[in-house]
Parts: structure tokens; C-alpha cells; sequence
């Protein structure tokens, strides 16, 4: 039987600024680093290729050295080929003595956007079946750089979510869910293919608050629409009253407890209702109506809510219907489990529900475990005493 051939990139900066508010990882690694962050793009991998660890006798993992893929993949049993060892090719970039801190070291191992490309390239000569990667929206601008470049060959490609920001239709919905569908593919089940749209935004607007979006491109992705994420859709709520009927029900309802107030325009208006500062794309903790901090980190969460009740108010990323693990990485699974299932507030339009044309709502906390326990159905306030129940399920918990 041919053995199948997996492509495998692993941006191992990938999503460093989110736990720290950062809203990105470009050009702020170094930042993100020194504020505490830890790389978790190997993680998300690693959850991926757990689900295919059964088929790994198939498998033949082409791929870069070190935390670029082959590391894992040999800790994992795959058999692994490298194509790049870009630590040798980034050494005399950065000369480390005796005085740099170890963080200092991590950053000036890690792999640059060229490596990504230079992989990438030398990938389009192995006569893949599939390039799995992990990263979030600049990653895969680097693939499609080089993807597009080898047309007409349409190399399919599949994206790990393990970013900050995830605009583009290349990804899974959660790192298991892109093993899954990997797991099809190994079954020689049926798999068709379609093209998704390749986004990235304008990181430093962002920082500012502000959303600048751009297709950048197209690359050919299985067609299975349970388990790969649709394109977010940007802006604003338009309907006015609606997010003040919503933001004026959960102010009728607090009480002494801390609020952490997430990311995005829906929940944005809860803060404009009461007249406070916000951070549109971070997030914010209030107690008795008063901001108590500000543009928080996953960290700083952490120490203000000890031993203290919380409730937690978020809303869905429109188009794609995910709550958490989008842009808001802050809230790590510790934090969300200390609040409970029963202290999350979600927020949301029926017009953005009605959006999702009966796809439920998705988790990507990070920890797989915690998704499976998030899942059932969930109040959702859609107005002033107005809600809707509405499922939360991970499809791609169903499957092995």
C-alpha cells in the first residue's frame, strides 16, 4: 500500500502575543516572550497529529528540523524526513554568550517567515499528498506565497489553528479537528476539495482597534465543512438597539462578582452602555460598573480573579461561531475553568446566529479535555430578557 505523504510545517512563534495581549505575534515575539508567554504552536500540533498516531506506520512526515516539525513528529514514533534545518541557517544571525537569559535563546532559535517559505518550497518537490501547518493568518500567507507560485500543481494544504488572529478559510475549527480530518483522508474515505480564501490583517491597526482585513489569495482545502472554519466576517453590528437591548440586560443583572469582559463589538456594548473605556479587541475586567484593569493578560487574569467569583461575558466571531480560542487567548483554560461553565455569558444578534445557518457553536480553548466538558447547549442573550438556547459542539469531538 503507498504510504501517505504528509507535508509538515510548524511556525513555532505562532500566537505568542495572544495570552499576553499583544493581539498578534509579528515582529513582537521577543515582547511576547519576556511578558511571559509560551509557545504553544507545537502543542496544537502535537493534539493533531494524536488523532492519526493509529495510521503512523502509513505515514511518511516530511518536514523541517528541529520545533519546525521533525522534533515532534520523532518524539511522536512518525517516521520524519528533513527538507530545511533552519536553526543552522539562523545561528549566525544571533550570537549567544553566557549572559543571554533563556527566553533570549528561545527567540533567537526560532524560525523567521523565510523559513516557513523556504520549507514550503522545498516541500513542492516531495510529491505530498497533503501539507498540514500550523500557525495562524501570516503563516499561511507564507504558504500561499509558495503554493501559488508552483501552480498549476495545487498542493492541498490544511492550516492547525495555533494563532492569534484567524481570518483565513484554511484552517480547521480546532486542532483535533484537522487530525480528523487527516484520519479521513488515511481511511481513503471520500474527501473532495475546494479552494478557501487566504486573509490577513493589518497587525499594528489592530493593536490600535482597528480591523483591516485583506484576501490575499486562495489554496485548495478538503471541502468538509463540519471541521474547516469559514472566513470571519468583519465589522460592526449595524443594529444599534439590538446591542443596547443586550447590553442593557446583562447590566440589569450584575452583581458584586468580577465581570471580564472579552474581545469584539457585541460585548463592546455592554461597556458603552455604562460608559466605559474598552478595549474593542482585548479584554477588560469591571466590578460594581467601575473598570478595575484594563487590556489584561492571561497572567494578570489569572492573579485577579483568585479565590474571587467571576462571571465571564463573550460573544461569537461572525461566520466561523467560535467563542473562544479566536482572538481572545487570554482566557487560557485555567481561567476558564476556575469561572465554570455556568459563569459564561454569551452574547449575540439572532442575525449573526441566523448567520451560522445551524452550525453550532464552537471551543478551542487549547486543552481538548475542557472543549469536550464546554460543549451542550448554552442561554444566549439576544436582547433585553430576550435569549435563544443554542448548542455549543465541537464536531469533530464525535470522531476519532
Amino acid at each position: 500500500m503507498k504510504r501517505f505523504r504528509l507535508g509538515l510545517i510548524i511556525n513555532p512563534l505562532a500566537g505568542l502575543g495572544g495570552s499576553v495581549g499583544l493581539k498578534g505575534s509579528d515582529n513582537v515575539a521577543q515582547i511576547a516572550i519576556e511578558k511571559g508567554a509560551e509557545p504553544k504552536a507545537g502543542l496544537r500540533m502535537q493534539q493533531a497529529l494524536a488523532v492519526i498516531e493509529p495510521f503512523k506506520d502509513q505515514i511518511d512526515i516530511i518536514t523541517a528540523s528541529g520545533d519546525m516539525g521533525q522534533t515532534l513528529a520523532v518524539e511522536m514514533g512518525f517516521s520524519a524526513t528533513c527538507v530545511h534545518s533552519y536553526q543552522e541557517n539562523n545561528a549566525s544571525q544571533h550570537t549567544l554568550d553566557s549572559t543571554d537569559s533563556a527566553d533570549s535563546k528561545i527567540a533567537a532559535q526560532s524560525s523567521t517567515a523565510q523559513d516557513t517559505r523556504t520549507t514550503a518550497k522545498a516541500l513542492m518537490n516531495e510529491s505530498l499528498d497533503l501539507l498540514l501547518f500550523a500557525g495562524g493568518d501570516g503563516t499561511a500567507r507564507d504558504i500561499y506565497a509558495v503554493v501559488d507560485d508552483s501552480l498549476p500543481t495545487q498542493l492541498p494544504v490544511l492550516g492547525v489553528p495555533a494563532g492569534v488572529k484567524i481570518h483565513s478559510g484554511v484552517y480547521a475549527i480546532t486542532p483535533h479537528a484537522a487530525g480528523v480530518v487527516v484520519s479521513m483522508l488515511l481511511k481513503r474515505e471520500l474527501v473532495s476539495l475546494m479552494t478557501a480564501d487566504v486573509m490577513d490583517i493589518d497587525e499594528q491597526a489592530f493593536r490600535q482597534g482597528k480591523v483591516k482585513a485583506k484576501r490575499f489569495g486562495e489554496m485548495l482545502v478538503p471541502a468538509e465543512p463540519r471541521y474547516i472554519q469559514a472566513v470571519k466576517m468583519g465589522g460592526k453590528e449595524v443594529d444599534e438597539l439590538v446591542l443596547a437591548d443586550i447590553a442593557a440586560d446583562v447590566i440589569n443583572q450584575m452583581e458584586d462578582e468580577l465581570y471580564i469582559i472579552g474581545s469584539g463589538s457585541t460585548v463592546a456594548a455592554v461597556m458603552e452602555e455604562l460608559h466605559l473605556d474598552n478595549t474593542l479587541l482585548g479584554v477588560d475586567v469591571i466590578q460594581h460598573q467601575e473598570v478595575i484593569a484594563a487590556d489584561v493578560t492571561a497572567n494578570q487574569l489569572l492573579t485577579l480573579t483568585a479565590d474571587k467569583p467571576t462571571k465571564l461575558v463573550i460573544t461569537l466571531i461572525g461566520g466561523q461561531g467560535h467563542i473562544l480560542g479566536r482572538g481572545n487567548q487570554q482566557l487560557s483554560p485555567e481561567l476558564i475553568k476556575r469561572v465554570g461553565k455556568d459563569n459564561i455569558i454569551i452574547l449575540a444578534t439572532k442575525t449573526k446566529l441566523k448567520a451560522l445557518e445551524g452550525r453550532p457553536l464552537i471551543v478551542d480553548s487549547g486543552d481538548p479535555e475542557l472543549d469536550s466538558v464546554l460543549t451542550g447547549y448554552y442561554k444566549i442573550t439576544t436582547g433585553y430578557h430576550d435569549y435563544v438556547m443554542y448548542q455549543v459542539a465541537n464536531p469533530d469531538l464525535s470522531e476519532s
